[in-house]
């Protein structure tokens, strides 16, 4: 699969129907028009196909310039695989190409939002790139037409990549072995143990007073996208009862530094430190 930059209109327009593809969406204001993809790769943006041996299209990156505290930076918009070459770590390989663009820009730092109760794009943003947390958005999106997001609030952490970073470096030189971690995990609090119901996990009474715990633990369930289909209500429960956990922690001082997927008991849970 080649990798490398798209620079015309034609391959904005690609770009632009494999996000109505990979995304479900009915909407076209929740599509990023051609025009703006464009003009933004002009000015900084960074957007990036990779390309079968036939030359189609399976996937893309598109990250927007940025500045945060006086510093240039890189807003990650999207990433998308089509369904048919997801699994054999296209996604990843964008991730880095991305990586590697913007080191050569003179960027240290990529941030980009996602879904908290995604348990696999929980597992690949902080086990496969090593990002952090510090930040909660709150319905930041508004309702969504894409299938994917419908039906709950669109919620999201705000991941921060820091490219240079030395737990960076590590997690990229390890992305594809067994991660080690540090044995100390194990003494990390539980703050909110789910119930086991009859096919989803149900959200827990959530502790809110372990303000001297240095670690703590967030629980989450698997299959999240499918529980927003066949149980909305849930969903919602779910996503209520995390957004409080989570304002009330990352507010006094924690942040999520660490994900552990356990797809075989459905679930996953968020490690916070103190920072």
């Amino acid at each position: 699969m080649l990798i490398r930059p798209l620079s015309t209109l034609e391959e904005c327009r690609v770009v632009a129907s494999l996000e109505r593809l990979i995304w479900g969406y009915t909407d076209s204001e929740d599509v990023v028009p051609p025009p703006v993809l464009i003009v933004s790769i002009k000015r900084g943006g960074i957007l990036l196909g990779a390309f079968d041996d036939d030359g189609e299209m399976k996937g893309f990156v598109y990250s927007m310039p940025a500045v945060k505290d006086g510093r240039l930076t890189q807003w990650s918009h999207m990433l998308g695989v089509v369904p048919g070459a997801r699994g054999d770590g296209l996604g990843l390989r964008l991730k880095l190409a991305q990586r590697e663009h913007a080191l050569r820009m003179g960027i240290e730092l990529i941030e980009w939002t996602y879904d908290p109760l995604q348990t696999l794009n929980a597992h690949f943003n902080f086990a496969r790139l090593g990002i952090v947390v510090e930040n909660y958005e709150e319905n930041i999106y508004g309702e969504s037409a894409s299938p994917l997001h419908r039906g709950t609030p669109t919620d999201r952490f705000v991941a921060e990549w820091r490219l240079t970073a030395p737990h960076v470096e590590r997690r990229i030189a390890t992305s594809t072995a067994p991660l080690m971690r540090d044995s100390s995990v194990m003494s990390a609090v539980l703050v909110n143990p789910s119930v086991e119901g009859d096919e989803w996990l149900e959200p827990g009474a959530p502790a809110l007073e372990h303000d001297g715990a240095r670690r703590l633990l967030v629980e989450i369930p698997a299959r999240f996208t499918e529980m927003q289909e066949r149980r909305p209500d849930l969903a919602l429960a779910w996503r209520l009862a995390t957004r409080r956990v989570f304002q009330t922690y990352l507010a006094r001082g924690f942040r999520v530094v660490d994900f552990f997927l356990a797809s075989d008991r459905g679930r996953g849970h968020y490690l916070l430190a103190q920072k």
